[in-house]
């Protein structure tokens, strides 16, 4: 399922006029970094949701980064379900394990029926049972990372140069969190209503989706970089304040005052989505541990692996070195021609003593 989803993430962001718009606004925003004050600006993201729509709409009326967000909504769908299963086999563990009194010190019962001479079919079943222990108490305490895992086996594959096209997804995610929170808005609205088609009071894998997405890049700083929610904070209080200010110049036309009214409502909805959506994100990072780098956790493990291998006993005394090589024999001595018997050669030297142990 995730393959096939991210086969056509990968068409989306390779599309030639998506990538060329995305490459502006990378290039845009380092240049007037100063000027916007390190923030994404809110027209921009605003400006590439609509210009989008100008690219074709399905036989449902949305648009290209409609289906690109709904795809991510899939993704995140994905890890919360598989998140949900373990929280179900953890559940099934801990009451199957509540009977056992201490998960220090678990006794062993094949070792007491061996020592109260029972029969083999008790050892056997003793056993059997030791083992069942033995594995619930290993899956309680440690589970299974699951989110780990599955970041493991795709996080090779974003990340190589071979798919660079991939690393222009943080960019795109002002526009697709515009297009999310007026999706939501909508969705919401329809829930007064009597055709509930397409009604919704919350979708978190979106979030779940970004989140995920952005650990497999390793483009957590990066989108941080864009300062995108406060920057989005900066705009609604500023039309806020606007709207405050014409309020009270025009306090006698009440049909200004009721526009007014409505466009206040339709702020506050609009920066209160925006809130629910960046405390989304940030608890689903948490699931990713968002706080580290793939170099720093590239560390970790290795430090890790360091730790849990097996430490060599100082107190042993060190080996002894190796006997060096013997030395090539010399050429054998010239035959006897004098015919006498001469004496014969003296014998070779003793070898040295061996070295103490502790040397």
């Amino acid at each position: 399922f995730l393959r096939k989803k991210f086969y056509l993430f990968s068409q989306f962001l390779m599309d030639e006029q998506i990538k060329a718009r995305l490459y502006k606004d990378i290039r845009f925003f380092k240049e007037n970094r100063q000027q916007l004050e390190q923030m994404y600006p809110f027209e921009r993201a605003e400006k590439f949701n609509k210009g989008i729509r100008k690219l074709g709409l399905s036989p449902d009326g949305n648009s290209y980064l409609d289906q690109f967000r709904m795809m991510v909504t899939q993704i995140g769908n994905a890890m919360g379900y598989i998140r949900m299963i373990r929280s179900g086999g953890l559940h099934c563990c801990s009451n199957a394990i509540r009977f056992v009194p201490d998960l220090e010190e678990i006794i062993s019962f094949e070792e007491m029926v061996k020592e109260s001479n029972l029969s083999e079919e008790s050892k056997l079943a003793a056993k059997h049972l030791d083992s069942c222990i033995d594995t619930l108490a290993k899956n309680f305490a440690e589970g299974t990372e699951y989110l780990k895992m599955l970041v493991d086996i795709f996080a090779k594959t974003f990340r190589n140069a071979k798919n660079k096209h991939l690393n222009n997804f943080y960019i795109i995610i002002p526009p697709m969190t515009l297009n999310y929170v007026e999706y939501m808005m909508s969705a919401k609205e329809k829930m007064n209503r009597k055709n509930k088609t397409g009604a919704a009071f919350t979708d978190d894998g979106f979030a779940m989706g970004v989140a995920y997405i952005l650990k497999l890049l390793d483009q957590y700083a990066k989108f941080d970089s864009l300062h995108w929610f406060q920057a989005v904070s900066e705009k609604y209080r500023r039309e806020m304040s606007q709207l405050k200010e014409s309020r009270q110049r025009g306090r006698d036309d009440e049909k200004l005052l009721e526009t007014m009214s409505l466009t206040v409502k339709r702020l506050s909805t609009g920066q209160q989505e925006f809130d629910l959506l960046y405390y989304s994100l940030s608890s689903a990072r948490i699931f990713f541990r968002a706080d580290k780098t793939a170099a720093e956790e590239t560390e970790e493990d290795s430090k890790k692996a360091d730790d849990t291998a097996p430490a060599t006993d100082s107190s042993a005394p060190p080996p002894a070195p190796e006997a060096a090589p013997a030395a090539p024999a010399g050429p054998p001595p010239p035959p006897d021609t004098s015919g006498g018997g001469g004496p014969p050669p003296p014998p070779p030297p003793p070898p040295p003593p061996p070295l103490p142990p502790n040397w």
